[in-house]
């Protein structure tokens, strides 16, 4: 089965297996004719763990059982119609795979790219259960500690911290005393005072409430995690900081070599790994260590890849960044064109490439690649891809074609996305 993304839905519906519809409400008509659950894979052409999910998991003969089983929709972030449903149900971070009943109601949902012997038994169990999030709450106030657990989850999945615990506290005093003494639920717990404390900007709170959550086994999202704890503890004395940061950097090196560089890595996110891994070095002051780490990622992933950078998209991206991040332009200057022709149909590596070049104060090498992008950007990212077009023209002092770069980006998109218009406007005007 072939995902097909919801703006090209309709003209491709007649050429490819289980082509959907062109909207979500659509596609969740369409699930309630047929009496089967919605899908909705929320991503984006920026999304590297997308590219993950593309290449490693969303494919193959599981791929196909389950559409057998549910409709599926592939929702675009950066189209209106993707961006009001992300809005509709909090997603804030790609990709997510949120499934719906036939009556739109919430069965569950996956964040973030997962492998695959990870990925099927989650969905399966989602499209297994009744269980809406209404139905969990129900039962976890009946005394089901899975049940707690399950909600407290999904607050999580919303990094709604602040409604999961007030949700918590309101339980009735036995059922929480049962549940406090649950592993799952008090890793949930402290996961959701995590998120309130970066909510409220209250950092003694958050680098508490991280190390809580760092204690524990917590896998692959652990350096998720340890990024909040960089950020909270950033204004804290430097000894202080220190004394905090050196157990992370230990448990990362020991998450790079026992679940990333293996022949078969264990969490699907390596980048984040890597990166977080190299910020703590830096907040140290490891130089040589932050460059090690960095080192050793290129190496790898060149070696991965053997020159074919259409062979993984995600671990190409993940080549691209990790340059990036090691500030070694010229190896980059060389990469870009060779991700723009591996990946030709998409506005990314064009815009990547022009906005990389522009930030270095090279304008008129950097607008032709930003106009090559234009030439496939839409929604969203026509108005990303638009703000550096205007950027790079008032460099090279071309004000006049500034103002027509904005005035027809504007009539293309219409009224969508004021907060990006507003910014394009900003930018045209200084």
């Amino acid at each position: 089965m072939k995902r097909v993304p919801l703006l090209f839905a309709f003209a491709l519906a007649g050429a490819l297996h289980a082509a959907e519809p062109a909207s979500v409400d659509a596609a969740l008509a369409k699930a309630k004719r047929a009496q089967q659950p919605l899908l909705l894979d929320f991503s984006a052409p920026w999304c590297y763990s997308c590219y993950f999910m593309e290449t490693h998991v969303l494919n193959g003969a599981e791929w196909d059982a389950l559409g057998r089983k549910v409709v599926v929709a592939a929702v675009d972030a950066d189209s209106p119609d993707g961006a009001a449903w992300m809005k509709k149900l909090e997603v804030k971070a790609l990709p997510a795979y949120v499934v719906l009943d036939e009556n739109g109601q919430e069965l569950g949902r996956i964040l973030a790219e997962q492998p695959r012997a990870k990925f099927y038994p989650m969905i399966e169990h989602v499209i297994a259960g009744a269980n809406t999030l209404e139905t969990l709450r129900r039962k976890a106030a009946g005394g089901s500690t899975d049940a707690v657990a399950a909600v407290l989850g999904a607050y999580q999945a919303r990094d709604a911290g602040t409604d999961g615990l007030a949700w918590y506290a309101a339980l009735p005093a036995q059922v929480r005393a049962k549940a406090d003494k649950d592993k799952v639920v008090t890793l949930q717990r402290d996961r959701l005072a995590l998120a309130r404390a970066r909510a409220e900007h209250d950092d003694t709170a958050a680098v508490a409430a991280a190390l809580r959550v760092l204690a524990g086994d917590i896998g692959c999202d652990r350096p998720y995690v340890v990024d909040a704890l960089l950020e909270a503890s950033e204004k804290q004395p430097k000894a202080e900081r220190a004394a905090i940061l050196k157990p992370q950097r230990a448990a990362l090196e020991a998450m790079l070599a026992r679940d990333i560089y293996v022949a078969a890595p264990a969490c699907a996110d390596q980048r984040s790994a890597v990166v977080t891994t190299a910020d703590v070095d830096a907040a140290l002051g490891d130089t040589a260590a932050e460059k090690a780490v960095l080192d050793r990622a290129i190496a790898d992933a060149r070696t991965r890849l053997g020159g074919n950078y259409t062979k993984d998209r995600n671990l190409a991206d993940n080549l691209r960044v990790y340059l990036v991040r090691a500030q070694r332009d010229a190896e980059l200057d060389a990469l870009y064109p060779q991700l723009i022709a591996a990946w030709p149909d998409d506005y990314v590596y064009p815009y990547r490439f022009g906005r990389s070049l522009l930030e270095r104060e090279r304008a008129a090498e950097a607008l032709p690649w930003l106009e090559k992008a234009a030439d496939k950007a839409y929604g969203e990212n026509r108005l990303g891809v638009a703000l550096y077009r205007v950027k790079a023209l008032k460099a090279l002092g071309r004000r006049d074609d500034a103002r027509q770069v904005v005035a027809d980006v504007l009539e293309q998109n219409g009224q969508w996305f004021p907060q990006q218009v507003a910014r394009l406007k900003a930018e045209l005007a200084s």
